[in-house]
Parts: C-alpha cells; structure tokens; sequence
C-alpha cells in the first residue's frame, strides 16, 4: 500500500536492499539481461518480471527449468563480469545520500544479491558510502526470496529479526523480508504490489531518528 500520511516505525535495525532501493541500475539490468534473454528464445519483457531482487543464477534456474545448475553458475559468473564492466546510466536512488547519511552511529546493513565486485561498484558510481555491515551473494547458500541474507544481517548486528525493519523494491525481496520476520518499506515503483508494510516512490519520503538506547524512529510517507 502506499502511505497517504507519514507512517512511523520503531526498530533498533535497518537491512538495505541495493540495486532500486539505493541504487537505480534498472538501466544495466535491462540491457544485460534483455541480451541474455534474446540469446536463450526467451522473452525480454518476462525475464524482466523476474530477475530483480534475485541472484542471477536463482532467476535462471525459474526462466529455464531443468537446465544444469552449472550451466547457471557460469551464465552468472559472466553476467556478474558484464555488469560489473556497466556503469552507465548507474545512479543513485533520490534522497539515497541523505537517507544513508542519517544513518551513521545506528546499526544497519546492506543486504544484496549482488556479489561483492559489483556491490562496490555500483555503491561508488552512485556517489553511495558502503555500510560497514554487509551481506553479499558470496555471504548465502539462498537467493531471495529465501530469508537467509536478511537473518545474517540481522545476526551480524546483533538484533532480534522482528527489531529489524527491511528496505527493498522487488517482489522477491519484500518476500524475503516477510519470511524473515521483519517488517518492510518499499521503495519503488516496483514495491507497492508485493505487499510491503509501507510504500513510498523513493527515499525522499524517509526521515531517519536515532533514539536514547539505540533505537530507530522512522517517519515513512
């Protein structure tokens, strides 16, 4: 749903999806994954309902059931290289600056399905700082939706998942935050159909309030 009214939210965490939520990479992603798409038959623009928020290799084996899992492994591994190498177009999610730097001295993480190379990179050319705390592809056995990045990153800070709140944009995502525990801000237009606590259109429409006794008061809407 979409907020009509500033939504307020208490948590002591806060787990950052990447690429739409921090990052606006939906150039890259288009042009890498359309051309994947046109070299196996498929259909662009259904390969595009499923490939955000997911590890590439998790969205091949739904596109191409019953293809090897190393067949995927390597696909994965050159797509990664291809978007490593890709920047155009890679800028920053508005208000994602600001957002990132109210957050300083409060406990949160990144959590991606990207790997490291690219989270790196896509943080740098987006003007993004990195958070200390980060969980990448090389960090989980599961993509999202699968819980397991959020549960880390919630363990690596030390904080229950239900005192976690996530920020995503994808279907995927918001599946996995849910399945975590947690509650989610969408940010988005992807965000509001897959049934985030709160949605809004960018991080513009986030306020940030470190608490007495490290807690985290979030304005929403």
């Amino acid at each position: 749903m979409t907020a009509a009214a500033s939504t307020v939210l208490t948590a002591r965490a806060l787990l950052l999806d990447m690429d739409g939520t921090l990052v606006n990479s939906d150039a890259v992603v288009e042009r890498i994954w359309r051309r994947w798409a046109a070299e196996h038959g498929l259909d662009g623009d259904e390969v595009m309902k499923v490939v955000h928020g997911r590890q590439g290799h998790a969205s091949m084996a739904l596109l191409l059931p019953g293809r090897p899992v190393e067949q995927n492994l390597a696909d994965n591994a050159r797509l990664l290289a291809e978007e490593t190498a890709d920047m155009d177009g890679v800028l920053a999610v508005p208000g994602a600056p600001e957002f990132l730097a109210s957050l300083r001295g409060l406990p949160h993480a990144l959590v991606t399905s990207a790997d490291v190379p690219l989270s790196t990179a896509r943080m740098a050319a987006a003007g993004l700082s990195l958070p200390e705390v980060r969980i990448t592809a090389e960090s989980v056995g599961a993509s999202k939706p699968d819980p397991e990045g959020f549960l880390k990153g919630a363990a690596e800070l030390g904080v229950e998942p239900a005192d976690c709140v996530v920020f995503e944009d994808s279907g995927a995502g918001i599946a996995a935050g849910k399945a975590a525990g947690m509650r989610v801000v969408g940010i988005g237009p992807r965000a509001g159909v897959h049934g985030p606590d709160v949605a809004v259109g960018d991080l513009t429409r986030v306020r940030v309030e470190g608490l007495g006794g490290g807690g985290i008061r979030l304005y929403v809407g």
